[in-house]
């Protein structure tokens, strides 16, 4: 099969010749779109085959001025046009990446969801506690970031990715509630998810924290999310890929501990991870993936047991 068609195979639960594979760390592409899609060319093509092509967030959301001390800072965040120049250096290495890689081949870009994009300005721990004292400007600031979001997300698909793998942040008892995230987080994420209609291979990821065990996700909370895949790392928390095939009839993405075989070692304990994922999906509805990103110096000769012995 082609990439392309396990994919598509997997994505509807029909047979494949094997798993997809794919994993992922992060590069320094230094502004530049053109850098980054040579990083990523490299990475996940030339040296390891891997089934889908993932723009990593090496280009971020550009952070405003001001530190969010204030209702007013959160309120009056700017609108950023899809034109200013950090966009216009991901579609940039979109276009790069689909001229290289051809029509077919999966290509996906990696997006922080509007919750995810506060906390990371706020601080994890505060950002909580602002959204609780500040509710309304909270709110009002997150819909500017997923109406950016959303234009950016139609902007990149017309372009030439696949789709979106959309990272979410605090959907876990670590930071709010269940109900809390029902109001700031859901609402904003499906907005800007809005604009990735028209993908085909658009990925939730539920995110915690790799060395964190304990917190639980609110895998539930994702299951009538428009997109065809559900990520989360379930070396750390529930659901297992055997309990969300139950679940949903979504395809699920994981198996492969980040901060475990995939980054420590060794051949038996990598080969262990991915037969068990493989015997809990029987094959079916299953990308082969690690649960969040990989330590950027990783020791690849993991990274190619890895891509052996699932590619087998």
């Amino acid at each position: 099969m082609t990439p392309y068609e396990r994919v598509q195979n997997a994505l509807h639960g029909k047979p494949v010749d094997r798993v997809p594979v794919i994993f992922w760390r992060h590069f320094r592409p230094e502004g530049s779109g053109e850098k980054l899609a040579e990083l990523t060319y490299e990475f996940f093509v030339q040296k390891f085959a891997l089934d889908i092509v993932k723009i990593m967030p090496d280009l971020p959301y550009p952070m405003p001025s001001g530190n969010f001390a204030t209702a007013e800072d959160i309120k009056n965040l700017p609108v950023f046009d899809q034109n200013i120049p950090l966009f216009q250096e991901q579609l940039r290495c979109v276009k790069a990446l689909r001229h290289k890689i051809g029509p077919d081949y999966p290509l996906i870009i990696t997006y922080f969801s509007p919750l995810t994009i506060m906390m990371r300005w706020i601080g994890k721990t505060a950002a909580p506690e602002v959204a609780r004292k500040h509710p309304e400007a909270f709110l009002e600031g997150l819909q500017t970031i997923a109406r950016t979001l959303q234009q950016v997300f139609a902007a990149v698909i017309e372009a030439g990715v696949s789709g979106v793998f959309f990272s979410c942040m605090g959907a876990t008892t670590a930071h709010f509630t269940k109900d809390e995230y029902a109001v700031f987080g859901k609402p904003y994420d499906l907005v800007a998810l809005e604009g990735a209609q028209r993908g085909w291979l658009n990925i939730a990821h539920i995110h915690a924290e790799p060395d964190q065990f304990g917190d639980k996700i609110y895998f539930e909370s994702f299951l009538d999310y428009p997109v065809s895949v559900l990520s989360w790392s379930d070396k750390v928390t529930e659901p297992s890929l055997h309990q969300a095939l139950a679940l949903t009839d979504k395809c699920v993405m994981g198996g492969l501990y980040e901060r475990g075989a995939a980054t420590i070692g060794g051949a038996d304990a990598i080969k262990s991870e991915i037969d068990d994922a493989i015997k809990q999906t029987g094959s079916r509805r299953l990308i082969l993936a690690n649960g969040c990103s990989l330590p950027d110096d990783v020791d690849e000769q993991w990274l190619h047991i890895i891509r052996e012995h699932a590619g087998r």
